[in-house]
């Protein structure tokens, strides 16, 4: 029985199953991973310093101009659009045999997908705020050379003229109390747990998998993860092409 039959299997005898997925799940779109080695290189050549200082909030403070010009070059993707795994993903919470995704992206391109149960970690690229008055833009305003200062690059609220920021969780920030709450819940409640796109490397979101209790655990990652061990079926092939292959077989 190949991989997809037995998923499929398991998908149709779940009561609960929730897809948790990270940086895999969206490079099928053409969004690179900065924590690759040709995007540690890339920042360190380009920007001076690694991604996660350019990415973490003592930065933000300490420098918005480098923070700014990164963050708008590496970290927003408007051109792409939603894969394979995204599709078949929403398919299937359509169908009623999926509950929830939990992903560490923050693309948006579950919901683009049709995904209406989405628990993003991370927050997301698409409702950035002003941090002084708290007033929401678009992520069309957020980069509109007209919103920014007199660098060009700083991006200021319409409102107040207070910094404007990605609503993005940033390295030495703590994930919204909230999301991991919900998320917490809902793997807890799981029966199946389709891990996929993601090695398992990134905490405190990673640590989400011993609240796992289900019958059965599948990974699906190009690369070992630390859970291999715990899972009842592995498979590193592409995460659309096998999402794809399990929708198929499900009416």
């Amino acid at each position: 029985m190949s991989f997809a039959e037995t998923l499929a299997g398991l998908l149709a005898k779940s009561h609960h199953t929730v897809f948790f997925g990270g940086a895999g799940g969206s490079a099928e779109s053409g969004i690179p991973d900065f924590r690759s080695e040709a995007g540690l290189y890339a920042a360190r050549q380009v920007y001076g310093y690694a991604p996660e200082d350019l990415l973490s909030r003592t930065f933000f403070l300490r420098a918005p101009e480098i923070f700014f010009r990164y963050y708008k070059e590496n970290s927003i993707h408007r051109e792409a659009a939603p894969n394979a795994a995204h599709r078949a993903l929403a398919a299937l919470e359509e169908r009623g045999l999926l509950r929830a995704v939990v992903t560490q992206n923050i693309d948006g391109l579950h919901q683009a997908a049709g995904s209406r149960r989405v628990l993003g970690l991370h927050g997301s690229n698409w409702r950035p705020y002003c941090v002084d008055c708290g007033a929401r833009c678009t992520l069309g305003e957020f980069l509109d050379p007209a919103r920014c200062a007199a660098d060009g690059v700083i991006p200021r609220c319409a409102s107040c003229g207070g910094l404007l920021r990605p609503d993005v969780v940033l390295y030495e920030e703590s994930l919204d109390a909230g999301v991991m709450r919900a998320a917490t819940e809902t793997i807890a409640r799981a029966e199946l747990l389709i891990v996929g796109g993601t090695s398992l490397a990134v905490y405190p979101a990673a640590g989400l998998l011993q609240y796992f209790g289900g019958g059965a655990l599948a990974l699906i990652n190009k690369t070992p993860t630390p859970c291999d061990d715990r899972a009842q079926i592995v498979n590193r092939s592409a995460l659309g092409t096998v999402l794809s292959e399990t929708a198929a077989l499900l009416p």
